[in-house]
């Protein structure tokens, strides 16, 4: 054997001394400049959009710079780290959630908050969207793909049982996204197109008696989608407010700070829900452009470092992880749009809100962590 070959079959970190792989750092420099471009974006949207209130865009910086230092200690941790304690998170999540059903803090008639008076209210919720992808991926890491009946089916129980006590908070729109990053683990694990099939001719026959499972302001919202103007005032509000402000702002839009929608008190939840429709309006179809592509570019990089995983569960949790990132830029885009009802999802990492934040950025810090670690 040359010497050559001896140091090719030596095992990753040969060679360094235990200083230089301690100070190491594990990040993705494409991946994590682009965020931050989309963070930037996202300030001066906000600081518009609370018409240029300190107290509010303060409170953000300090939120992101929180999501920040997650995602820098999510990306230095071991990933093996992350399969050892997958079912703690999890199991975890789901006490929260049950905790949020008997003592949480009720806000306009949902009960999704858990509160440590004087110090922090968050949503266990949020919790759940990195914790059920990466439950299934740890049940599917050691085990045939694509996946068995038997294997499939406990998936599924994995998905179902938070995404049913987040629906109950209620809170449907957070209950399906979180159900739709577990799926999606499943999806990617092999399963077979037919079985998908299956599930969507299944879901389109059971439609007609989901309706009337779904309370009464659930189908107001959906009846409101085909025909907003059939309560201007009410139901159809949002809708056409949001409409309106993205149509106005053409191709360059009015002016940063120069909304009137949004500034006149028109558009409802402006920095939160609704701050895509500021963008539009005030800075056109370039600055929604400008927005998609560095969201595009976060996808993809995540789904390249997806590939560089060492094992099933990397893979399958990197994966989940960027596309559940791209549905929930998509959901909230569409439901701005006019195309999907109101569910009450943010515009990731541009919406006003910290636990959102924070629970991408740790997602991405996995991400990385599982992307650019090389010994497990």
């Amino acid at each position: 054997m040359s010497n050559r070959d001896f140091v090719r079959t030596m095992p990753p970190g040969f060679g360094y001394s235990a200083r230089e792989r301690l100070v190491k750092i594990h990040l993705d420099p494409l991946l994590l400049l682009t965020l931050i471009a989309i963070v930037g974006y996202g300030l001066v949207i906000l600081y518009s959009a609370v018409n240029q209130d300190m107290a509010i865009f303060t409170n953000q910086i300090l939120r992101i710079g929180l999501a920040l230092a997650v995602l820098l200690i999510a990306a230095q941790l071991d990933p093996g780290f992350y399969l050892r304690w997958a079912p703690f998170l999890y199991g975890l999540g789901v006490a929260l959630l049950i905790v949020v059903l008997l003592t949480g803090v009720r806000v306009k008639g949902s009960q999704r908050w858990l509160e440590i008076p004087g110090v922090v209210r968050f949503q266990p919720s949020e919790i759940m969207k990195v914790a059920v992808p990466m439950m299934v991926a740890w049940y599917f890491h050691d085990r045939p793909l694509p996946p068995r009946i038997r294997d499939l089916a406990m998936a599924l129980g994995i998905i179902a049982f938070p995404a049913a006590f987040i629906v109950m908070q209620p809170d449907l729109g957070t209950g399906i996204l979180v159900a739709g990053a577990g799926l999606l683990v499943v999806v990617l694990a092999g399963l077979r197109w037919r079985w998908i099939g299956f599930a969507f001719l299944a879901g389109a026959m059971a439609a007609p008696g989901l309706w009337y499972t779904l309370q009464d302001y659930q189908r107001q919202r959906i009846l409101t989608l085909f025909d907003p103007d059939s309560d201007p005032l009410g139901a159809g509000w949002n809708i056409i407010q949001s409409t309106t402000a993205i149509g106005s702002g053409g191709l360059y839009g009015k002016g940063l700070f120069q909304g009137t929608q949004s500034h006149l008190d028109f558009l409802p939840e402006s920095q939160t829900d609704f701050i895509v429709a500021v963008v539009g309006e005030e800075l056109g179809l370039v600055g929604l452009l400008i927005l998609l592509v560095l969201y595009l570019a976060v996808v993809a990089r995540g789904l390249v470092l997806a590939t560089r995983a060492q094992n099933t569960f990397g893979r399958l949790l990197a994966g989940a992880l960027t596309l559940t990132f791209f549905v929930y830029v998509f959901v909230n885009m569409a439901m701005v749009s006019g195309l999907l009802p109101v569910v009450g999802v943010p515009l990731p990492l541009v919406s006003y809100g910290g636990t959102s934040a924070i629970t991408l950025m740790g997602s991405f810090g996995v991400i990385m962590a599982l992307g650019t670690q090389r010994s497990w």
